[in-house]
């Protein structure tokens, strides 16, 4: 499945789709409603909200072509959407976890958790438990890391998502490390499959 790094829009398509062409409106949602999903699921982890955003994404994409000035890849526009209707599921009161993403933490480990800068969540592990360990986390831990991980967000910027400092998102994504690390050493992972970087 390709990633939001991966895809590109002609001048020619984008000024179609602009003009309403049909044809060039599909095939943008073609070529990103996959990674629109994928990026949905990872951060609210549920197929019904995934599927929502998704929808949601390209109903303001396709009604806000005319935004798009060129300023960033359209892969990005796209993906900064998508982000952003991800935190307003994740901050509505009829989100069905939490009603409030302020608040939100990891359950505990029932021990003393360790943060130490240049941990990396590199390490090889088992698909199936890692979906599982991304799903131990809270929401808002599971976007901090999939957003620095693996879509490539600086602190800052998730700060801003966030509407939080820096150290916010840098302290969130050490202890949400160190929670993966202890929910995938519990699962005793020992076959070699992928990394949770940007590899995913």
């Amino acid at each position: 499945m390709p990633r939001f790094s991966d895809l590109e829009v002609d001048e020619k398509t984008l000024t179609a789709a602009r003009d309403g062409d049909p044809r060039a409106r599909e095939g943008i949602y073609r070529s990103f409603s996959g990674p629109v999903y994928n990026l949905a699921r990872r951060l609210l982890g549920g197929q019904a909200q995934a599927e929502e955003v998704l929808q949601d994404t390209f109903v303001e994409v396709l009604t806000n072509l005319h935004a798009y000035r060129g300023e960033a890849p359209f892969a990005f526009w796209i993906r900064r959407i998508t982000v952003n209707k991800c935190l307003m599921t994740l901050r509505s009161p009829w989100h069905s976890r939490r009603s409030s993403l302020e608040l939100e933490e990891d359950p505990p480990l029932g021990g003393e958790v360790h943060s130490h800068e240049g941990y990396s969540t590199c390490r090889m592990v088992d698909q199936v438990a890692l979906e599982r360990a991304l799903a131990g986390l809270s929401d808002t831990s599971r976007l901090v890391v999939w957003l620095h991980d693996v879509e490539g967000y600086t602190h800052g910027e998730i700060a801003d998502l966030l509407g939080r400092t820096a150290s916010y998102s840098k302290s969130r994504l050490a202890r949400a490390h160190a929670r993966l690390q202890a929910l995938l050493d519990n699962e005793s992972v020992t076959e070699p499959c992928m990394q949770v970087s940007n590899n995913c």
